[in-house]
């Protein structure tokens, strides 16, 4: 059914999106904040019918920059969460707003709090609507830790059981809870940025009423939700509790909407409206031109923007990426270290404890990396492990945010799947290789990304799962050796593409980003390993060598 719906939208958005004159664009789907809250039904349910095709409709266009939007629910129980959502759903087109609801849980081990819930993320052009979320389960989490807190007499293994698996019981004591948030909270600030810097607003709304309200809520004749939290709101103590966790989180993230739900049917009356000019702020944001009366201010802006931003500077190249060793190995002595060390391997990865673990392999083409791979898992059964062979992205995959594939692919206790190991032959450094040097991203796209993706690192170390990262160098003639060989092979022909032909033409253009690259994202938690060597056997030792010494040192 959505294959259909993906063949037949285009045409019927695009018309919808012609009738849209650059006047009408300006005037009906720019912000109007004296208006934001003065239009009656009618004049609100056109123009968020209005707003939604005219976001949907970018996706078809080639002068725009499709955005999705992301609206975050949260707050009291009882508060007009469903209330606002149903008429919002009610007063747009339902087919193209999507709605997902979590419940509060404890973070999953070895994962980030993010990590669960990126499956959902809306494809640009999009609006979603997500109860729950990642707040959902910090919540639920700082509900335990807090609870915990007013508990002094409770005994060391019902606090144990009360503390998520990625929490260090010894770093982070039960009465520090308001660390514990802070961190996270923290965590999650980056996390949304990224999504905004990579076409993903962000709305968050939280929804609130007194206790008294509440309680008369709880115990009318309507039947309840599901609650979000898994909290008891009968209880004062606990109210009180939620509300000082709350408004923790409140003051340190300004962001948040703070919708009242005294009144329901107003709550839902504000919440249509914050919605209509997060679509319209996202229908901006889509345009490569401003309209012109934000023309003379975002020139101002930019001005000054560009003042305050540093010139990119590439790194001298280390000598490491341009002297590689030609020592060679007999077959014996090869195959004898080898088994060796594939049998450690597979011991130190089995006793690892279901720790995540996640190897990222790059280099320059025809340097070894899929021979490296296939020695490293030998030993293994193939269920223990899942291996990712990374190519350009899927058009659906360019419809969320850059590192949405890698995300999806991340080893995880939410799925059925028992291999907790994910193997990336090519990885998110991409966007900092061929993306930079074949011009798929823009400048400020692939500068952008070194700090995206130390951020997506050091959340995953984090939370316990070990990155161990391999570039893999060779020489210039070696790499052309290595071409002939494939293509006077018939059963090697098909890793030879067209590609791998041109990108030697950009020899030095690869070795000055893989520079840049390493310079700028080898970090405590997720340090690169270099191996420069033309002969294969001994890169293949290694990289064994070096997981091992990894795995070794989270085993101690």
């Amino acid at each position: 059914m959505s294959q259909k719906n993906d063949t037949t939208e285009p045409a019927a958005l695009q018309a919808v999106s012609a009738q849209f004159s650059e006047q009408v664009v300006e005037q009906r789907l720019t912000p109007n904040p004296l208006s934001q809250f003065s239009m009656d039904e009618d004049a609100l349910r056109l123009a968020l019918v209005t707003a939604q095709y005219a976001l949907r409709a970018t996706r078809q266009q080639t002068t725009n920059k499709p955005t999705g939007l992301l609206v975050l629910v949260n707050g009291m129980e009882q508060a007009g969460k469903g209330t606002s959502v149903k008429q919002l759903r009610q007063w747009v087109d339902p087919r193209l707003l999507k709605v997902e609801a979590t419940i509060g849980q404890a973070s999953l081990s070895y994962q980030p709090i993010w990590q669960a819930h990126t499956s959902d993320m809306p494809r640009h052009g999009d609006v979603m609507v997500y109860f729950g979320n990642w707040y959902a389960d910090l919540l639920y989490n700082i509900m335990r830790l807090a609870a915990s807190d007013d508990k002094s007499d409770q005994d060391q293994s019902t606090n144990a059981q009360l503390m998520n698996n990625s929490i260090d019981t010894d770093a982070l004591p039960i009465a520090q809870w308001q660390d514990y948030l802070q961190q996270q909270l923290e965590v999650l600030k980056a996390f949304e940025q990224d999504l905004v810097a990579n076409h993903t607003r962000v709305l968050k709304c939280w929804f609130h009423v007194d206790a008294d309200t509440l309680q008369s809520r709880l115990e009318d004749d309507e039947a309840d939700p599901q609650f979000l939290y898994q909290i008891d709101w009968n209880s004062k103590k606990v109210i009180e509790k939620f509300n000082e966790v709350a408004a923790t989180l409140l003051e340190q993230q300004g962001d948040w909407i703070i919708i009242d739900g005294d009144d329901k049917s107003v709550a839902a009356d504000n919440f249509c409206h914050e919605v209509l000019h997060a679509m319209q702020a996202s229908l901006v944001s889509s345009r490569k031109s401003a309209p012109k009366a934000e023309k003379s201010q975002s020139k101002k802006k930019k001005s000054q923007s560009d003042a305050d931003k540093k010139p990119f500077k590439p790194v001298k190249i280390p000598k490491k990426l341009t002297d590689i060793d030609d020592s060679k190995i007999s077959k014996s002595d090869y195959r004898e270290a080898l088994a060796e060390k594939q049998a450690r391997l597979a011991e130190l990865l089995r006793a690892r404890k279901g720790r995540h673990i996640v190897f990222a392999f790059e280099g320059m083409d025809a340097a070894g990396k899929g021979g490296a791979i296939k020695r490293l898992v030998a030993a293994l059964d193939p269920r223990e492990y899942q291996v990712y062979n990374i190519g350009a992205p899927m058009l659906y995959e360019t419809q969320h945010p850059y590192l949405w594939r890698f995300w999806t692919r991340l080893p995880a206790e939410q799925t059925n799947r028992i291999s907790r190991i994910a193997i990336f032959d090519r990885t998110w450094y991409g966007r900092v290789l061929v993306e930079r040097i074949e011009g798929f991203a823009t400048n400020d796209e692939w500068q952008r990304a070194y700090d995206e993706i130390n951020r997506f690192e050091s959340d995953l170390a984090a939370a316990g799962t070990l990155v161990i990262k391999y570039w893999l160098a060779i020489g210039k003639k070696e790499q052309l050796e290595r071409f002939e060989d494939r293509q006077d092979t018939p059963h090697k022909q098909f890793k030879l593409t067209d590609d791998d032909w041109r990108n030697r033409d950009k020899w030095s253009d690869y070795v000055q980003s893989a520079a840049d690259m390493l310079a700028r994202t080898d970090t405590k938690t997720a340090p690169w390993c270099v191996i420069a060597t033309n002969e294969k056997r001994q890169a293949r030792l290694d990289v064994l060598d070096h997981a091992i010494e990894q795995l070794s040192a989270v085993a101690e």
